[in-house]
């Protein structure tokens, strides 16, 4: 029976899965991306004036934009010949829900060793 509990449990969390998470994750997991979003949080720019520091050409600069756009972090904007970004930070909001809730079971997790312990030490005095 604690097999099936167990298996019931993983499934549980399974379906607690967002994609939308992995694809955060994925965005953020690269440098360039992350340079790029650091400039984004000042304000809007221009690609091509997020490509001037990298070093990288323009195709692949628009490969890392459309990655940080999937993940929803950037929305760009057409306008003429320029194509400008902008940095959507709400979109973080998912990263921060599931961080906080691996927080709380680590704390949660931290608090019953501390008692655990503690529980030992007092056995250990007697």
């Amino acid at each position: 029976m604690a097999c099936h509990a167990a298996v019931a449990m993983i499934l549980s969390d399974m379906a607690k899965y967002d994609p939308d998470l992995s694809l955060l994750f994925h965005a953020l997991s690269d440098p360039t991306r992350r340079m790029m979003l650091s400039r984004l949080a000042k304000g809007p720019a221009a690609v091509t004036e997020l490509a001037d520091p990298t070093g990288l050409r323009l195709p692949t600069i628009m490969r890392h934009l459309s990655v940080l756009e999937e993940a929803g972090l950037v929305r760009t904007q057409k306008d003429g010949r320029v194509r400008s970004c902008a940095f959507q930070p709400q979109a973080l909001q998912p990263m921060r829900d599931w961080l906080e809730e691996q927080r709380a079971i680590w704390e949660g997790r931290l608090d019953r060793l501390d008692d655990y312990v503690t529980k030992l030490m007092k056995e250990r005095e007697r």
